[in-house]
């Protein structure tokens, strides 16, 4: 599935990319959970695993998993499809670490 959405998986082994997956995933609850990392790198990091060019971007590619001519999941999308809270939340942190830096500068 993750082929029809990126085709630069379509060589890889579904061994591998499970393992790609899991790591990104890791690194991306990493990223959250660190306590150090700054707020708009984290925000940064969540939004791309779940936006464009993760989660959300397999969605919108990989057909059959939307209502015919709609944004809608369908059954089958409805896994996939409610992953759209991470990219809101990954938003969120981005929104919140701009006005934080625009708070602080007055």
């Amino acid at each position: 599935m993750a082929a029809v959405a990126y085709p630069v998986f379509k060589e890889m082994s579904p061994r591998s990319f499970l393992r790609l997956l899991a790591a990104g995933e890791i690194a991306t609850g990493a990223t959250l959970l660190a306590p150090r990392v700054p707020a708009w790198v984290a925000g940064t990091v969540l939004t791309g695993f779940a936006g464009g060019g993760g989660l959300l971007g397999l969605y919108a590619r990989v057909p059959g998993l939307r209502k015919p001519g709609s944004i809608w999941p369908d059954q089958k999308g409805i896994a996939v499809s409610k992953d759209v809270w991470m990219f809101g939340i990954g938003l969120g942190l981005l929104a919140d670490a701009l006005t934080s830096c625009r708070h602080t500068e007055k």
